[in-house]
């Protein structure tokens, strides 16, 4: 054998044993991952293609089992069984945990702030969001990967809602939090209580109606079968959906399947604010063909529920992460010529 063909087969020998070591090597990232939607919803098909999307960038890398309708712990407990190790990443919302810090609604549901998905999301990404919301969300053991915002909310309900009037001792599901106090002070009765109950107690009359998710979900979930009344386009309520992993598991992942987790979150808000542009749109051309009576406040009425929004953010600014949230949110609504200071 000649000598190049001696050194070319030592070059191949030499490659082949790199590549076995490196094969070898390969960590496996194994993810267990729940979240409040169901499955047959438009959410939770769009985190379904999420988890496939990861799993298959990552070369089978990064497996993940999902848990749809809160299927191992109620959805306000998802965030701490994350921590806990029980389960690896929750993939909720921040607005569940105003009890552990009222921080966590400025990354939860602002209300009354932004109006589109896309200003919500700037605030994150290009607003100095997510380095504030990130030191909170390690003070509590847990890493935030990022958000998936569908929009403004609708409401259903079983009886008219045209108008703040017609909030008068309206009884309704609520997420804990700041919408509880909003409401409250414009004359509604909120109760909170699980995603997961909503159409039950709605079908046994125990509320009037809720707050649930965007028109299209509310849909999926079968409440207008219910509630003859829903207000659209939403105003009330643009929570931040997020996705965030115990930090330990989190800072243990290699820095490719990190990026893999990051990227995958952001083609997430992306698809999922394209998606619910046209599914919401969908949905109250049905609901309108069903029978459903579609409320559109008028810009008076609006600003009714702006003014108690926004008068509310100081009573939940009472710690240094919510106050740092809030001065961070009206410096960029500000910018954005939402806000006037």
């Amino acid at each position: 054998m000649t000598f190049v063909k001696k050194a070319a087969s030592a070059v191949m020998a030499a490659a082949l044993v790199a590549g076995t070591a490196m094969g070898a090597a390969a960590q496996q990232t194994n993810l267990r991952i729940q979240t409040h939607y169901a499955p047959e919803s438009v959410s939770g098909k769009l985190a379904q293609e999420f988890a496939d999307n990861v799993m298959t960038m990552s070369g089978g890398d990064i497996s993940i089992e999902m848990f749809f309708s809160s299927a191992l712990s109620p959805s306000t407990e998802t965030f701490d069984i994350a921590a806990n190790g029980v389960i690896d990443c929750d993939m909720t919302g921040g607005g569940y945990q105003t009890g552990k810090n009222p921080a966590f609604q400025f990354v939860g549901d602002i209300m009354g702030g932004y109006s589109t998905p896309y200003q919500q999301l700037s605030w994150l990404y290009y607003g100095g969001g997510l380095d504030a919301a990130q030191q909170l969300y390690n003070k509590y053991g847990m890493e935030l990967i990022g958000w998936w915002v569908y929009g403004q909310e609708s409401l259903s309900s079983t009886k008219p809602i045209a108008s703040t009037a017609d909030l008068q001792g309206w009884k309704f599901r609520s997420p804990p939090g700041m919408e509880t106090k909003i409401f409250e002070k414009l004359g509604a009765n909120p109760i909170v209580m699980d995603f997961t109950e909503i159409f039950t107690a709605l079908e046994t009359g125990i509320i009037d109606g809720a707050d649930a998710s965007g028109i299209a979900n509310n849909v999926s979930l079968g409440l207008y079968d219910i509630a003859g009344h829903a207000n659209y386009p939403g105003f009330h309520s643009m929570p931040s959906d997020h996705l965030a992993c115990n930090k330990e598991v989190f800072d243990n992942m290699p820095e490719a399947h990190q990026r893999i987790m990051k990227v995958g979150m952001e083609s997430l808000a992306l698809r999922t604010a394209l998606t619910f542009e046209k599914a919401n749109a969908e949905a109250v051309a049905k609901l309108r063909a069903d029978g459903v009576t579609i409320h559109e406040w008028a810009p008076e009425e609006l600003q009714k529920f702006r003014d108690a929004a926004q008068a509310t953010w100081p009573e939940f600014a009472t710690t240094p992460e919510a106050e740092a949230l809030v001065a961070s949110h009206i410096a960029y609504l500000t910018q954005l010529g939402l806000v006037s200071q």
